[in-house]
């Protein structure tokens, strides 16, 4: 149950809870919370209708569990209609489209997020380390202005700038690939459970550094619109649902508890949490930053205080083992039907092979992107 209720928690707190506030900004700070609210008590609801369906038919069938194309194409064949009937393997075919094609999207979003995040740690450190050494005395004013990096690095006569790291995005993608393929050999979620567990202590130490900074000041709510335009609201919808991420791991996480029949109570708990979280974050970091509010809530966080470096570190860390507990479910779908064309002895090696691929092409989407 515990196992179950981390890993729960660890599927849906990813990188669509940092840009909720966004989504607030398009959907207004009435608007916006009171439609996360409705979001996750329909999603939950979704949820419970899948698992019920999912124990129903394996009841019916005799059988121990059930995948998500396995319990769309018995629910259709068991249908009264005749036209769903024969649709059944269509309907098996189209729900896998959609979660390897929904799962490997949350995953490049997550390569992006590291190699953004990375990006401007090492930037920031760079920055204080050159502000450290061009200007001691301003250290001791803790007001101080944090002068552009540009500034900082470039030589006053005029000639390139020295001792700074101006990188692409998309080397610090590749840096982080080899670790991203190491993760994904662990096949099993119940192996992860460690590692998940770590995560979610090091998300909730960033979550709760961001909520003392956001609460320090919520800046003049007065010019803050109470509801956005209607044409802005698509893109609250688009970031919000991004949000609910987890309901891709409900089914594989259900059918590996040991008591599935304890697996709704968890769900309750668990996406409770995960609400009440999306409302608040989404609320005051929107509150805070205004306007000026980014993609990603980390993003705004200023790089002169070694707390909010902290934040994008841990916060890092935590989306880092996200990109496998996600991954899990194309791997389910894809890998297995590919590898028993092959010998046995031989299956071992080429599924770390296709994973290591599989990993390997999420990045390479992400390329164009960044």
């Amino acid at each position: 149950f515990s196992k179950a209720l981390i890993h729960l928690l660890k599927g849906n707190l990813g990188t669509g809870l940092l840009g909720l506030p966004l989504a607030v900004h398009n959907a207004g700070i009435i608007a916006g919370p009171i439609c996360l609210v409705l979001m996750g008590v329909v999603c939950v609801h979704c949820m419970h209708i899948l698992v019920h369906c999912s124990h129903q038919l394996c009841e019916r069938l005799k059988r121990p569990s059930m995948s998500y194309s396995d319990t769309v194409a018995f629910a259709m064949e068991h249908s009264s209609y005749q036209c769903i009937k024969k649709t059944a393997g269509l309907g098996r075919h189209v729900v896998n489209f959609f979660l390897v094609l929904t799962q490997l999207g949350f995953c490049s979003t997550y390569i992006v997020f590291l190699a953004e995040n990375i990006k401007q740690v090492v930037e920031g450190y760079q920055e204080n380390s050159t502000l450290a050494s061009t200007f001691p005395l301003a250290l001791t004013n803790v007001t101080a202005t944090p002068v552009p990096s540009a500034q900082l690095v470039a030589d006053p006569t005029g000639a390139a700038p020295t001792g700074g790291w101006d990188l692409d995005l998309r080397l610090y993608m590749l840096f982080s690939l080899p670790f991203l393929i190491v993760l994904v050999f662990l096949k099993e979620l119940r192996n992860m459970a460690v590692l998940c567990f770590l995560a979610n202590v090091c998300m909730a130490v960033s979550l709760v550094i961001i909520f003392l900074y956001i609460l320090s000041d919520f800046g003049d709510a007065r010019h803050i619109p109470l509801t956005a335009p209607v044409g802005r609201f698509p893109f609250f919808f688009g970031t919000a649902i991004f949000a609910f991420e987890g309901i891709g791991v409900v089914l594989p996480l259900e059918n590996q508890m040991r008591d599935p029949k304890r697996f709704p109570m968890a769900l309750n708990i668990g996406m409770g949490i995960v609400t009440v979280l999306y409302v608040t974050l989404g609320t005051l970091g929107y509150l805070h930053f205004g306007d000026s509010i980014k993609g990603s809530i980390t993003l705004n966080l200023p790089h002169d205080a070694w707390t909010n470096q902290l934040v994008k570190i841990l916060y890092s860390f935590g989306v880092f083992v996200s990109f496998a507990i996600q991954f899990f479910v194309p791997a389910e779908i894809l890998l297995p039907p590919l590898c028993a064309r092959l010998p046995e002895s031989w299956r071992g090696v080429c599924e770390m092979l296709l994973r290591g691929l599989l990993v390997c092409l999420t990045c390479a989407y992400t390329f164009p992107i960044s």
